[in-house]
């Protein structure tokens, strides 16, 4: 069988699972339809572009996000390193200036003499040797056909992104810059609202006019949890946003010296501090109507939209029936599946998809073992999980402390108890990647 891997789709997982395997020596042919072609929400012509929120979340090594991190840099991730070295400050969170990082990846990549870059559409799976499916959520149609056809059927979810603000266009009088309990170095803008403020936002946010879905996506209509649109948030309560992304906990105002009612933070998206995003805004909403609505938050009412948020439809594989937990297909042992196609959701989360599927396929190729990733690692259970039991019900799941093996003994500050089983997974993982 021909040793020269062909990857499909030159996103995180394909540029992560491109990079892995070309360190090992491995010839690679990465194809990527961008820019012959793009999907509705793609729009820069280089790879690893970041279409939502410019972050990869929390750094601390007790949080998953952090922890999962950890352990790509461990084994070799271009993704985290590209990330770092393009970071912006974002208080607890690795935020990059999205520009930066996609560019920093493309040119790592093109950098590498193994891989070979094929520009335009894949339409059909190669029949011969090893191939990496990694087109992501959003496949063209035409690609999207071809898995349906190998996998026997696929699932759908719908995923929405975020608006982005200038900084030069709001009120600053209106606005703090705090980070959530002092964390961070007050990087996120604070936008208070006092009770009166907050319900009628509440009221326009949920009589607001949505773009119509089409007859197709109508059908299949399900929104995912971990991003919903605002707009059905809101209509799940008055007070629900409030719990929400609109917490107020661990702020106070210093013009009121008090918490206020509600408060929505703005991120920084790029490390000049002229765009923000609006943290846990993703919407479906009309662009007029995000404009007149949103105009309502303190701060924002003569608000510069550079970005309108966008809601499209995200599509991914019956994993646990089709894939063992190498990401390689259970009957199709030259063909393995990398991104949040295969269920697990968030950037880390993808790219550490795509350098498993690489890690996993150069090991084979060398005719070496599979690596097995122990449980009480944070790759180890994403691995578990996305081939766990087949299930009709099965649902995208990004990292989160709960799929670890809990810690033995009792320890009641949280932080505390999420350090020790993190320092535990990184442990263990050395062990198995020959680290200690």
């Amino acid at each position: 069988m021909n040793k020269t891997v062909t990857i499909i789709g030159a996103g995180l997982a394909g540029c992560e699972a491109a990079w892995i395997l070309s360190q090992q020596g491995i010839s690679v042919r990465l194809h990527e339809m961008k820019p012959q072609k793009f999907s509705p929400a793609h729009h820069s012509e280089n790879f690893a572009e970041l279409v939502c929120s410019n972050s990869l979340k929390a750094q601390r090594l007790g949080s998953a996000a952090g922890m999962l991190k950890e352990e790509m840099r461990l084994m070799g991730s271009l993704v985290v390193d590209c990330a770092l070295q393009t970071s912006v400050a974002a208080g607890g969170a690795l935020a990059v200036d999205r520009e930066e990082f996609s560019a920093l990846v493309t040119r790592r990549i093109k950098q590498q003499e193994n891989i070979e870059i094929i520009s335009g559409e894949v339409t059909s799976i190669p029949k011969d040797g090893y191939t990496i499916i990694a087109t992501g959520p959003l496949t063209s149609d035409a690609f999207a056909a071809e898995i349906e056809n190998l996998c026997g059927g696929s699932l759908s979810f719908f995923d929405a992104a975020a608006p982005i603000v200038t900084y030069e266009s709001l009120e600053k009088e209106k606005i703090f810059f705090a980070a959530r309990y002092g964390r961070g170095e007050d990087d996120y803008i604070n936008c208070p609202f006092n009770k009166q403020e907050y319900e009628r936002f509440h009221q326009e946010l949920i009589n607001a006019q949505t773009v119509p879905l089409k007859e197709f996506d109508k059908r299949d209509f399900k929104v995912y949890e971990g991003c919903m649109p605002v707009e059905v948030m809101a209509k799940r309560g008055a007070d629900t946003m409030r719990y929400g992304p609109l917490k107020p906990v661990g702020l106070r105002d210093p013009a009121t010296g008090k918490r206020p009612w509600a408060v929505v933070q703005l991120r920084r998206e790029n490390k000049e501090g002229t765009l923000y995003n609006l943290v846990g805004f993703q919407t479906n909403l009309k662009f007029g109507e995000q404009k007149r609505v949103f105009s309502l938050i303190p701060g924002l009412a003569h608000a510069d939209f550079v970005r309108y948020g966008v809601m499209h439809r995200n599509t991914f594989i019956n994993s646990p029936k089709l894939l063992d937990s190498t990401f390689c297909m259970r009957e199709r042992e030259n063909i393995y599946f990398a991104g949040q196609i295969t269920g697990v959701e968030g950037y880390v989360e993808s790219a550490m998809s795509g350098l498993l599927a690489g890690t996993h396929l150069a090991r084979k190729l060398k005719g070496l073992p599979d690596l097995a990733l122990p449980l009480t690692s944070m790759s180890g259970a994403l691995s578990h999980y996305i081939s766990g039991c087949a299930t009709q019900d099965f649902q995208p799941m990004g990292c989160n402390m709960g799929i670890l093996p809990p810690w033995p003994q009792r320890v009641k500050d949280k932080q505390e108890r999420y350090l020790l089983i993190a320092q535990r997974g990184l442990r263990d993982l050395k062990a198995a990647i020959g680290e200690e």
